[in-house]
């Protein structure tokens, strides 16, 4: 087995760049996934932005956006940018980007502590962010005022995020804690 740290720099970029780009592929495969255990009220999670999320807990706020826009981008283009009847959908970039914004923004201030819990925790609610965003996106493209609570788009947004906070933090292990040990052996050869 080659050990990480005989790689040459651009070596290491390489197979970083590889991994990194693999493991986004792997995220948007697992999209449209249906497996028993991974759907809560019709929902499955939401695994680019977990991916967004555990990137962001240890960069920048401006590699968390950047993590934001590029997967929102590839989000939006699964989904095609308009339903047949020439109505558009509500971008996935715009809550992409403050998730990575506010990820990068907890991990600086340091509320968190490195530990599974606490990455399950961010995800819980940064899926109630993103969720949040994308509903105010619906209800913009409405013309019905943000705050009429009494709105179905307001109690579609409930289920929707509940269940994807839920699966999203119970799912988030699985991405995190491979990718986390594969960017600590990264930051320790370098």
């Amino acid at each position: 087995m080659i050990d990480i740290k005989d790689l040459s720099r651009k070596q290491m970029l390489w197979l970083n760049g590889l991994v990194n780009v693999g493991s986004v592929l792997l995220c948007t495969l697992l999209l449209p996934t249906r497996w028993p255990g991974m759907e809560l009220l019709g929902i499955a999670p939401n695994w680019l932005m977990l991916w967004v999320v555990a990137w962001s807990v240890k960069r920048s706020v401006w590699e968390g956006a950047v993590a934001g826009v590029l997967l929102g981008i590839l989000h939006d283009s699964l989904n095609g940018s308009r339903l047949p009847d020439r109505i558009l959908l509500p971008s996935h970039v715009l809550g992409l980007v403050v998730v990575g914004v506010l990820t990068a923004l907890l991990q600086k201030q340091r509320y968190i502590q490195e530990e599974l819990a606490s990455i399950a925790l961010i995800t819980f609610f940064m899926g109630f962010v993103n969720e949040g965003v994308t509903a105010i996106q619906y209800l913009f493209q409405s013309h019905q005022p943000v705050t009429d609570f009494s709105n179905p788009l307001w109690q579609r947004y409930q289920q929707v995020a509940i269940a994807t906070a839920v699966l999203g933090s119970l799912w988030m292990p699985v991405l995190y804690l491979p990718l986390n040990w594969w960017w600590q052996k990264v930051e320790d050869a370098e």
